[in-house]
């Protein structure tokens, strides 16, 4: 079955900085209200998709709808800006990007550092840093500050563009993820359990959404949903690649935030193997998600895994998935749902 790449490429193309995921969450609303019985949302923001069951067991998804970014830290006299990040990046990749500026209106400006030609030579060797950049917005200071002040977000500039079988845009993390819970929640129907389906807010710098989520909800069992590293690229050794593109969605055995609950990850592959879901394990060695919160801040934990999307150049305007791995994911996880009440999850 073919993925609604309009869809997808529409939730992630819109702005989202952490702390500042108001467009994101109109798109949310907008496709969810119509599929379930109950939508909150909570004073931090994050939006919850409820889909009541048969039995009053709890079932929490998550899938943070922030992508990384910065905010505008200080305006200088030439008019061009300073920025603190918001989120994880590597600072060569800030290199010759354009950003947009979102003050009283949306500006686009351009990531500019020191040119090469009048870098020294132990200059051109070091690494960049982040504060080694600044944004041109092509204005005086006057006219900067018509629209822009300290405190405005500010995103990345990139359009969905398909590529063979995959998809390639700025925000896959974790657009694609957003987009999946929205169409599992289309298509799921008879599911046992209460199904809350959370769109979080400010996962990038630190699960922060959906530890209040979680707190708010005690879910029994939990899932979390997020991309994962595809390192199936030139110089990786096998050992290296964490998951690899068109290996199908990943079952998260571990993170650096979590080690999943072993009877949801064999309970995952189980279903995975019962539907002729193709699948793949993912350990992580650097990085975390909100299944971290799912598990851990709710009164005695939940019985909590992951679906994991195999993601190529991650923290990168270049993010790219397999559009068969992003099908195989809203399977899994529509599977999952339906079957918690068909397992022993006794421990054994």
């Amino acid at each position: 079955m073919a993925i609604n790449v309009k869809l997808l490429a529409e939730i992630c193309e819109v702005a989202g900085a952490p702390g500042f995921e108001q467009r994101v969450r109109e798109i949310v609303l907008r496709e969810v209200t119509p599929l379930v019985d109950e939508v909150r949302m909570d004073n931090m923001g994050n939006i919850t998709a409820i889909k009541k069951g048969k039995e009053p067991k709890k079932v929490m998804i998550g899938a943070h709808m922030d992508e990384i970014g910065f905010i505008v830290t200080h305006v200088d006299d030439n008019g061009f800006l300073r920025f603190h990040t918001l989120g994880g990046f590597d600072p060569k990749t800030l290199t010759a990007q354009r950003v947009i500026v979102h003050g009283t209106k949306d500006l686009v400006g351009v990531m500019g550092s020191k040119p090469i030609h009048v870098m020294t030579a132990e200059e051109r060797n070091k690494a960049p840093k982040t504060t080694d950049y600044f944004i041109d917005m092509g204005m005086p200071k006057e006219e900067v500050e018509k629209y822009i002040e300290v405190g405005n977000p500010i995103t990345r500039e990139r359009k969905l563009i398909e590529m063979g079988n995959c998809v390639n845009c700025k925000s896959i993390d974790n657009r694609v993820s957003v987009f999946i819970l929205i169409e599992m929640l289309r298509e799921l129907k008879d599911n046992p359990y209460h199904v809350y389906g959370v769109f979080t807010v400010q996962e990038e710098v630190g699960l922060r959404g959906a530890n209040v989520s979680t707190q708010q909800i005690q879910p029994d069992f939990g899932f979390g949903l997020d991309t994962t590293i595809a390192y199936d690229v030139p110089g990786a050794a096998p050992h290296e690649k964490i998951t690899e593109l068109g290996k199908g969605a990943a079952i998260k055995v571990m993170d650096s935030s979590t080690i999943c609950d072993y009877r949801m990850v064999s309970y995952m592959k189980e279903v995975a193997k019962n539907h002729n879901i193709k699948h793949q394990l993912e350990i992580l060695t650097g990085g975390g998600t909100d299944t971290a919160g799912i598990q851990r801040f709710t009164p005695g934990g939940s019985i909590a895994g992951a679906v994991s999307i195999p993601t190529r150049h991650i923290h990168q305007v270049i993010e790219m998935a397999d559009k068969d791995d992003i099908r195989g994911s809203i399977d899994l996880l529509l599977n999952c749902v339906k079957d918690l009440n068909k397992y022993d999850w006794s421990f054994k």
